[in-house]
């Protein structure tokens, strides 16, 4: 582990990772806080315009108005003493694996059947792809009202974000395969079983783990507009109903700081999720590694 350790904090990618948040953040501050510092003047018309728009100022609004990082700090720092907050990552977490496990139980046996069975194919890949451009949040309305709970809407709607991404690069990635290896099976006897269980697999495998990554993210994506949309799902009271309620919550009380505390921790939460995905990948496939 100690190993492991070093190595990481060795690297110059690391360290680039690191210069580059660091930048960012500094960069970030300095324009949260010098709204005078940008500001201009403008011509009459021009200024006309934007007062007809709403801009009143004559400062960039749509720079100044950010909370500066400094402040989404201790904002952060604040809520991290309520339990709401918590409940809101408890809440979003179980929507978010539950749509997800159901869409790898689905999305993967039906990836594999469409690859390996025309008839399959032929009959399921067309309502497949007249499905699969619709937007996950355009299914938000109709599953409101077909499902029993809006938290088994919000499910839905995660379930729809992952099973998609995870059915076509299944696909792709069984449609991948050199056919040589097919031809050479056969010639040696070996049964469809054979062959399924020892190319077909195997040779899926990767992409069904950049599949479930990519799914992962966008399941993180669709679950927090689901809460915004829904209204947190069974929350009760405004807590609890997960991170895209929190965001919304904040926003109509007016506490952007909080806002971008649950962007933050949404970006946090999907990317140790994918991370924790595809090392779990790297397992599956360790012939994939490059020493």
């Amino acid at each position: 582990m100690r190993t492991k350790v070093m190595k990481v904090l060795g690297s110059q990618a690391f360290w680039r990772g690191i210069v580059a948040i660091v930048v960012f953040l500094v960069l970030w501050e300095i324009g949260s806080r010098s709204k005078m510092w940008m500001a201009y003047e403008v011509f009459s018309p021009l200024r006309e315009a934007l007062g007809a728009m709403g801009f009143k100022k004559n400062y960039l609004p749509w720079v100044g108005a950010v909370p500066a990082p400094s402040g989404v700090v201790m904002a952060w720092v604040d809520v991290l003493g309520h339990a709401g907050y918590w409940q809101s990552w408890y809440m979003s977490f179980l929507r978010v694996i539950g749509g997800f496990a159901a869409a790898m139980l689905i999305g993967i046996p039906f990836g594999l059947m469409l690859a390996v069975n025309r008839v399959a194919h032929g009959i399921g890949f067309p309502t497949f792809e007249v499905l699969r451009p619709i937007p996950p949040l355009a299914w938000v309305p109709a599953s409101i009202i077909f499902w029993p709970t809006q938290e088994l809407a919000i499910m839905f709607i995660t379930f729809l974000g992952a099973f998609y991404t995870i059915v076509i690069n299944v696909v792709g990635g069984a449609k991948s395969i050199d056919v040589r290896y097919f031809h050479a099976a056969q010639s040696m006897g070996a049964s469809r079983w054979d062959i399924f269980r020892r190319i077909v697999l195997p040779g899926t495998l990767p992409s069904i783990v950049v599949g479930s990554a990519v799914g992962m993210g966008i399941t993180w994506e669709v679950v927090v507009a689901a809460e915004m949309i829904s209204g947190g799902g069974s929350q009760m009271g405004g807590s609890g109903g997960g991170l895209g309620f929190f965001i919304w919550n904040s926003y109509v009380g007016g506490s952007y700081e909080q806002i971008v505390v649950g962007m933050i921790s949404i970006g946090i939460a999907g990317f140790f999720s994918s991370e924790l995905l595809r090392g779990f990948g790297s397992l599956l496939t360790p012939w994939l590694k490059v020493r």
